[in-house]
């Protein structure tokens, strides 16, 4: 039981704060950025890059989120602010295009080959039973870390007054003085640098490679989406149930049900393939009786 426990923290740390930028974006331009998922893509080839060019490893992230953010915030002024005046709906096949330019930019440079972080090889610990190596306790707290910082700014700071004023009445909150426009700058760069950390602590354990961005699509937009479009926290919680609903589809045994209908006592698994299969059934099941999230409420403490 342990282990079920870890592996879906682990499972949800992969993808809550790429959830988390997610969000964030949308309770401001109020359109779903395909490409968003491709940052983390990005921040996972630049931090193997950087460190293989002669950077440690924590400065070699830092500097990956930061080279990031600033091609969010580039693409940002550039593109999906014009696009939004012809509407989201146009603005979201427009950050599908940019998404494909960014994996066929990544793929022509870094190739297709996944890219493995040279880290040295620690002994994992033993928790009743359980096991959980040095660097997968490291991602955890560094994605608990990130969430707690943002909950203290979004819940105690005045920006995260201003930005929750901002994502539940932009009209209102632009014509009471606040800076709209540099806001959503702000959080343009920030959901570009959280997105790359995520896909960088991701990259420590299963490499850097060119389908990562693709790998997360559909459960980060599960996730975004069952937490409400727009609310950053329903979002992490949404990243925390899918991860538990993946964890549970590859470690239920099948083996007694199919005793049961004369298969023998042979233990029987779900392939991991079958992950996917279950983000599109939370999905399914979402968009059909919770199309606007379990926590459809935005937060209006103002």
């Amino acid at each position: 039981m342990l282990q079920f426990l870890i592996d879906t923290l682990l499972r949800a740390s992969d993808l809550a704060l790429v959830a988390l930028g997610l969000s964030m974006v949308y309770g401001l331009v109020k359109f779903p950025n395909i490409a968003h998922v491709q940052y983390a893509m990005l921040g996972a080839y630049l931090s193997f890059g950087l460190r293989d060019a002669g950077l440690t490893l924590v400065p070699a992230i830092a500097v990956a989120c930061v080279l990031t953010g600033a091609l969010t915030l580039l693409l940002h002024l550039l593109v999906f602010r014009r696009l939004l005046r012809s509407g989201p709906a146009i603005t979201m096949i427009g950050s599908l295009a940019v998404a494909m330019l960014i994996v066929a930019v990544m793929q022509g440079v870094a190739g297709s080959f996944p890219r493995m972080f040279n880290l040295p090889v620690t002994a994992p610990w033993r928790l009743s039973g359980a096991m959980l190596t040095p660097l997968q306790a490291t991602t955890l707290s560094v994605s608990l870390l990130v969430l707690t910082v943002f909950c203290i700014v979004l819940f105690h700071t005045r920006m995260g007054r201003a930005l929750r004023a901002l994502s539940s009445n932009a009209p209102l909150a632009a014509a009471s003085g606040l800076n709209a426009e540099g806001l959503t700058r702000g959080v343009a760069f920030v959901s570009g640098a959280v997105a790359a950390l995520g896909g960088a602590m991701l990259a420590l354990s299963s490499g850097a490679h060119i389908n990562l961005g693709h790998d997360l699509l559909l459960p980060v937009f599960a996730a975004a989406i069952l937490g409400g479009l727009g609310n950053p926290i329903g979002a992490v919680a949404g990243a925390l149930l899918i991860a538990l609903t993946e964890t549970a589809v590859t470690n239920i045994n099948f083996g007694p049900l199919l005793g049961w209908f004369g298969g023998g006592d042979a233990m029987a698994f779900m392939p991991v393939s079958y992950i996917s299969a279950a983000s599109f059934l939370i999905l399914l099941l979402a968009l059909l009786f919770k199309p606007y999230g379990l926590f459809d409420r935005e937060v209006r403490r103002v």
